[in-house]
């Protein structure tokens, strides 16, 4: 391999604040390394990437420029970048991975500026990829990859999911000579040094809304409990980690997994956190929860999603989630003091406007119902966006509805449609803006009554103070222009985990 056919690996600005460890831009980084030389930019400790980038590059040395992309605040950076890239330097290959453009793969690529995609795992095709490049071989028989063909856009088949116990250890401390781990591990609700982690790829579930659903087609591998505690230990003893935060799309799909990291974890001081599903982990032993309590479980996210019956069941989730059980669920995790972090998503599609706004008002009400029933269940709202998975029957019936998404790649970094991508602006056309402001309202009013745990910054005076502002507002379901519960979230920086995380 010749010198000038280095890899320059860019992690967009995903946050505000309290960057994570870059796991994907990792995953493909072991995948190449020893084989390929690459540096890693990461937008979130940069305050100019873009002049990072191009440092690295005027050296002459880089033929290939790779960019994980999520919909939403990552975009910002990877399309004007990609597309200065493409224009300064003409030769380089740009290629991009994660589930924005696995899932608008025709936007992607007819834009000029990106030449391929790696579509889901790319643990081993990335570097199938550069190998097939740097030696002028065919890529066509390369899986999981995207790539235009003259006026064809060519998708090659999926590999099933990899045994995640045999692929490389992520290199932490190649990531370290680039930016010093410690400042990715940042103080949350969870811990003062919080480790982000994935354990696992995929979720054996389907639900129809869920932008992973086409890219892992209802597949699921995990590591090992104790490989992941072995990249526990060593990111603790190493860098003093005291907390994990789990990003995978389902943490908790093996019982017996959970059970034997808990007990390995057991005596490590370690408070952690993940995502699952309500009607699996209901499944669950009370000595299994009693268990994962000890062994630091504080809190689960669960996508709760609506108090419809019907409507759970349009939504394809799988499994035999239901009102009630969401109900019980979140009484069960009482008993446990392990705090159920439920989403909802308000604002589905309905067959008339009275329609869509008696749900809305369902759902509130249903809300306030599991407040009730258990306090300190933490409330995330959403409000209905479209997942952007071109030939999915849910994209294909928004479409008949009049939504339209960008046809242009540039599009998607507009002001409302990175709001759109944080589901907070759904430009959806049958939802009013007498609907979306009820939601809003609501959520307001009820961060105000039940202000979030994951807030470090909000003092025990604070929540006192906006509690009782809120209180009958809460109590009498009076949620119209609530500027004042506004105003104080606004001058104490309120931080919502739908958009910031903890």
């Amino acid at each position: 391999m010749s010198d000038k056919q280095k890899v320059l690996l860019f992690n967009p600005r995903s946050a505000k604040s309290k960057p994570r460890i870059p796991n994907s831009v990792l995953t493909i980084a072991a995948s190449i390394e020893g084989v390929h030389e690459y540096v890693i930019v990461d937008g979130n400790l940069e305050d100019d990437p873009a002049a990072k980038i191009f440092s690295y590059l005027q050296s002459g040395e880089f033929a290939y420029f790779g960019c994980t992309c999520m919909p939403g605040p990552q975009l910002k950076q990877a399309i004007p970048i990609s597309k200065k890239i493409r224009e300064v330097y003409p030769t380089i290959k740009i290629i991009w991975g994660g589930y924005f453009p696995s899932n608008q793969p025709n936007v992607v690529l007819n834009s000029g500026y990106v030449d391929y995609i790696v579509n889901g795992p790319g643990d081993k095709c990335f570097l199938q990829l550069l190998n097939a490049l740097c030696d002028n071989r065919p890529i066509e028989l390369i899986s999981n990859l995207i790539y235009r063909s003259g006026d064809n856009i060519i998708k090659t088949r999926k590999d099933e999911l990899y045994d995640q116990d045999a692929l490389p250890a992520l290199p932490y401390e190649k990531l370290n000579s680039f930016y010093p781990i410690k400042k990715y591990l940042g103080k949350t609700y969870l811990g003062t040094k919080t480790i982000a982690y994935h354990s696992s790829m995929g979720c054996p579930f389907k639900c129809s809304f869920c932008a992973v659903v086409p890219i892992y087609n209802a597949r699921w591998k995990g590591k090992s409990a104790e490989n992941i505690y072995k990249d526990i230990k060593h990111l603790k003893e190493q860098y003093g980690g005291n907390a994990i935060e789990f990003h995978d799309n389902n943490f908790f799909v093996s019982e017996k997994r959970v059970v034997e990291f808990s007990k390995l974890i057991m005596n490590d001081n370690i408070v952690w956190w993940g995502e699952g599903r309500i009607d699996t982990i209901n499944q669950y032993s009370d000595e299994s929860l009693a268990l994962m309590r000890k062994a630091g479980c504080k809190m689960i996210f669960f996508g709760a999603e609506t108090g419809n019956d019907a409507a759970l069941k349009k939504m394809d989730k799988g499994g035999t989630q239901t009102a009630a059980q969401i109900r019980t669920f979140a009484a069960r995790m009482a008993k446990f003091d392990i705090i159920p972090e439920y989403s909802f998503v308000l604002g589905f599609p309905g067959d008339t406007e009275e329609e869509v706004m008696q749900q809305i008002d369902n759902d509130i009400t249903f809300i306030k119902e599991i407040k009730s029933i258990n306090p300190k269940t933490e409330i995330i709202i959403y409000t209905y966006s479209p997942v952007p998975t071109e030939g999915s029957d849910m994209y294909n019936k928004v479409l008949a509805s009049g939504f339209k998404f960008p046809e242009k790649l540039e599009d998607w970094i507009s002001p409302a449609w990175e709001n759109f991508d944080l589901r907070k602006n759904p430009l959806t056309p049958w939802l009013t803006s007498k609907m979306i402001d009820k939601i809003k309202n609501f959520e307001v009013v009820l961060n105000g009554y039940y202000p979030t745990v994951a807030d470090i910054r909000l003092s025990k005076m604070k929540r006192n103070f906006i509690r009782l502002v809120s209180a009958f507002r809460y109590k009498n379901g009076f949620y119209w222009k609530p500027y004042e519960l506004k105003a104080l979230q606004i001058l104490w920086k309120y931080r919502q985990p739908e958009i910031e995380g903890f």
